[in-house]
């Protein structure tokens, strides 16, 4: 979990009507009986006891949607009871909760509108601590242990009582799985038919000793065609794949299989009636506004899965053919807990949603998740959120049938919460059977297959390599993967079916090549006629024929190739680059990625012109700095102008804002680049080389292309007015142009690409009409959404900061003050805040329209609305 929270935390605020946050009187100022006298219960909209003056989240600070109440049970004595991770129910419907650095409690939740008084919270007397996954399961609470302060080995755990008085109290290990730190051993969730169950863990886990009947085949790798960059600040180094894996175990714990990996900090996963497994995945911070930055997501864990975590700037993005794509992207966050709504006396809609809790923002997000194919589709919405709200873990209670919450963690003030429901809807339950999907079931008919060798497996996938679902084709290669070589190679490297054949020699490549990176594989030798048996068929593909996804596994498939094999001999090489130096530069930015990587990698001559041209062409940083890294080795087709624009648009990005590794990055490329540099061009380029940035504001270096115009103070009834007749034949570039040049892309996520500090657009089209997304421009202080909200801080010294609080960390606080820029911050010692209100000044800029034509502000409205898809109406 990551230490961003939000301002009222700790600090013991009160809410006025006007907004204004007042310091609470502590009760270590009261006399000393008070003190010590045993508090009383209370209703939930009031402030739970106090310890050291600090109290959980009162429920004036929490909202939930229409129709749900949120009740404040709890509020945790820190100092005596620890901060509150996990939660489960027993065999006899009593709450189970764990202390992040101590043990558990057990408490019999109260009855509706009453809450829970310090004596009803019974220790658990078993000998245990650091538990950071739990489930009751089979007569037993099993555990997983992440223990920080290493007291006592990481891993699973069976808690049982062991002489029948209502105790836990015996303590059996089932298998020590080594953690040291955060990312570790995390939930422990029941697979449907009750047989297994499903370990998450994060990606500092060391992998444990796994059974061959694993669906994941033991043959990934980094894959890195160009020499991957660790990350700026040393995060992680030296930390390398698989990453977060979810096993499968045996409930002895003596049978691990690696059912899917790929992930970078997973804390829980749940199941639907389908019996299909989702999770909620962490971003990592640091890569804010980098090419290869990924928001939180959602994912569908299907058998065999890799998602692509890999260290530094090495993360694979959804369209790498190797890995799947989430389900869903929520945005910046530290995903913690996740539960389906079954069982809850919710409408149909909210039994039926997928709850995924992020600490760091304080968001219980409802993930509405509709079959697409073999996989599915979703939507979230804010369920519940609060500030502060550090939420950890959510269940549903299966006699009350509410919903129960804890926050905590990192030793911040606990708490434990329920949510009902009070509208008029009917909470009747919904099925539980499961739902016939079609292309489901041919999906789990090929996952049958993965980890076993079955002569039926060939045949049986290899009509779906080419499917057309992206989940079926997955599970097919997969199949054809676990099966020995011999039977299958000759089919990849003579299958007539281009489409086929671009995902079969995919598999082969992965299957037989070399992985130096691998554990297993170091010591294989190539082997060359396999080798040059490969590239041939890859060449003997016309490429410019496929169609666009076939295309790009086709581009992925010569990255794996030359990975794991080598580059072939001269007369392929020139047959590859003749293959793709057609298809560069191409329509999508996705194919650019893989295309000029591989043509850099194979030092093709024209790569320089053409990469160089897209720096200077495309709006966004993370383009730019993408091409910027694929050429940074390349030593052809350079001339001296090319050379001189490429160290120019280093100057350029120096002025560029990301996360905290963001400039470590950036120098990274640049001493690439700077190496394959020959002597004579490193002493005919001296001055530019030695020349130091102009240092700009992030509005200054995006808006450019506005130097000398006029503004004019556009009306929101003029813009509006234009766009109900005005949205046909709009120019998608220059829309995404208007985007990057106003400054959008340094606060706003849009896509795949974008700031953090503001709310994400890329669904802008489905939440607003063109008139509302106007207003919200033309009127940004009008609706702020809170998620974003700026705050004023006057501290005792008469200090005022405003800005977005981003972290806390014991007695500072951390104030983001300019939201283009992630690492402007300032630091505060809670204790001499005076005064803190929230700020009804939108931190985002009035008249970004002012300088642009009505014809740019229309371009712009259709970029938006239409999600940035160029097959948009508007655009045609």
């Amino acid at each position: 979990m990551r230490s961003l929270v939000f301002f009222a935390l700790f600090l013991n605020f009160s809410v006025t009507s006007t907004g204004r946050v007042h310091a609470v009187e502590s009760p270590d100022k009261k006399a000393p009986d008070a003190a010590k006298a045993k508090p009383k219960k209370k209703r939930s909209s009031e402030v739970g006891p106090a310890i050291n003056g600090n109290t959980a989240t009162p429920i004036d600070l929490i909202k939930a949607i229409d129709g749900f109440e949120v009740e404040l049970l709890y509020s945790v004595p820190g100092q005596d009871q620890g901060s509150w991770v996990n939660l489960c129910t027993d065999d006899r419907g009593r709450l189970l909760v764990s202390d992040q650095f101590g043990g558990l409690y057990r408490i019999t939740p109260p009855p509706i509108g009453e809450e829970i008084d310090e004596t009803d919270v019974e220790p658990v007397p078993a000998d245990i601590r650091g538990v950071n996954g739990m489930i009751w399961y089979r007569g037993a609470l099993y555990v997983g242990v992440n223990d920080y302060e290493q007291k006592m080995p990481s891993g699973i755990y069976r808690i049982t009582d062991s002489d029948g008085d209502d105790q836990l109290d015996k303590v059996e290990t089932l298998r020590e799985v080594s953690s040291k730190s955060d990312h570790g051993v995390h939930a422990l969730v029941p697979t449907l038919d009750g047989e297994s169950m499903y370990l998450i863990t994060g990606n500092n886990t060391i992998p444990t000793k796994i059974a061959d009947t694993s669906p994941v085949p033991q043959i990934w790798g980094e894959d890195h065609l160009l020499p991957s960059m660790p990350d700026g600040r040393g995060h992680n180094r030296g930390v390398l794949a698989p990453g977060g894996i979810v096993y499968r175990i045996t409930p002895d714990g003596t049978h691990f299989e690696a059912f899917a990996n790929g992930f970078r900090n997973i804390f829980d996963a749940s199941i639907n009636k389908d019996g299909e497994l989702f999770t909620y995945d962490a971003d990592m911070e640091y890569d804010f506004n980098t090419p290869w930055y990924r928001p939180t997501r959602v994912c569908h864990v299907t058998s065999g899965a890799e998602f692509g975590w890999r260290n530094g700037a090495g993360k694979r993005m959804p369209f790498y053919e190797d890995n799947l794509p989430p389900v869903l992207d929520i945005g910046p966050g530290s995903p913690t807990g996740t539960t389906f709504g079954y069982g809850a006396k919710f409408p149909a809609k909210y039994q039926d949603a997928f709850y995924a809790l992020d600490w760091s923002w304080g968001k219980l997000y409802a993930v509405h998740l509709v079959p697409d194919g073999s996989s599915y589709k979703a939507t979230k919405e804010e369920f519940v959120t609060g500030a502060p709200l550090p939420i950890t873990d959510a269940i549903i209670h299966p006699e009350d049938g509410a919903m129960y919450f804890t926050i905590g963690g990192r030793r911040v003030q606990s708490g434990l919460y329920r949510v009902t429901y009070v509208g008029n809807e009917s909470t009747a339950p919904v099925s539980m059977e499961p739902t016939f999907n079609e292309a489901r079931q041919t999906r789990h008919q090929l996952e049958s297959f993965h980890g076993k060798q079955d002569p039926a497996a060939i045949d049986a996938a290899w009509p779906h390599l080419s499917n057309p679902d992206r989940f079926i084709r997955f599970a097919a290669r997969t199949a054809i993967e676990h099966q020995p070589l011999d039977t299958w190679t000759e089919k990849a490297l003579t299958e007539s079916d281009p489409a086929k054949q671009v995902t079969a020699l995919l598999a082969l490549s992965r299957a037989a090549g070399v992985c130096p990176d691998h554990r297993n594989d170091a010591s294989a030798p190539v082997n060359e006629t396999l080798k040059n048996r490969i590239f041939e068929a890859i060449v003997s593909i016309d490429a410019a024929s496929l169609n666009r996804t076939s295309q790009m596994i086709l581009v992925r498939t010569t990255q794996i190739a030359l990975n794991r094999f080598g580059k072939p001999n001269a007369s392929l090489t020139e047959q590859l680059i003749a293959s793709f130096d057609p298809l560069f530069p191409a329509k999508t930015p996705e194919q650019n990625w893989l295309l000029c990587e591989t043509l850099a990698y194979l030092q093709a001559e024209n790569t320089a012109a053409k990469a160089i041209a897209l720096i200077e062409s495309v709006p966004t940083q993370e383009e730019q700095m993408q091409y910027a890294r694929s050429i940074r080795f390349l030593t052809n087709g350079w001339t001296p102008e090319l050379r001189e624009a490429y160290f120019e648009w280093f100057l350029k990005a120096a002025n560029y804002q990301g996360g905290a590794s963001f400039e470590k990055f950036i120098e990274f490329i640049r001493n690439d680049a700077v190496a394959s540099l020959t002597e004579q061009e490193k002493n005919s380029m001296a001055e530019l080389l030695a020349r130091k940035p102009v240092r700009k504001s992030v509005l200054e270096n995006l808006g450019a292309v506005f130097e000398g115009r006029e503004s004019k103070e556009w009306t929101l009834d003029e813009l509006s007015a234009a766009t109900k007749t005005g949205l046909a034949n709009r120019d998608f570039v220059n829309g995404q142009k208007m985007f990057a040049a106003s400054g959008c892309y340094a606060c706003h996520r849009f896509g795949d690409q974008g700031g953090m500090t503001g709310p994400d657009l890329t669904s802008a089209g489905r939440r607003y009409s063109p008139h509302d997304l106007l207003d919200q421009v033309v009127n940004p202080s009008k609706v702020i959404n809170e998620q974003f909200s700026s705050v004023l801080v006057l501290t005792d010294s008469g200090q005022i900061h405003t800005g977005v609080v981003v972290n806390l960390n014991g007695d500072t606080l951390t104030i983001n003050t300019d939201l283009t820029n992630p690492n402007q911050r300032v630091t505060v010692d809670r204790k001499e805040i005076e005064e803190m209100e929230v700020s009804e000044v939108s931190a985002m800029p009035t008249g970004l329209f002012n300088r642009m034509t009505k014809e740019e502000v229309l371009d712009l409205t259709a970029y938006l609305l239409s999600g940035g898809n160029p097959d948009h109406a508007y655009f045609q």
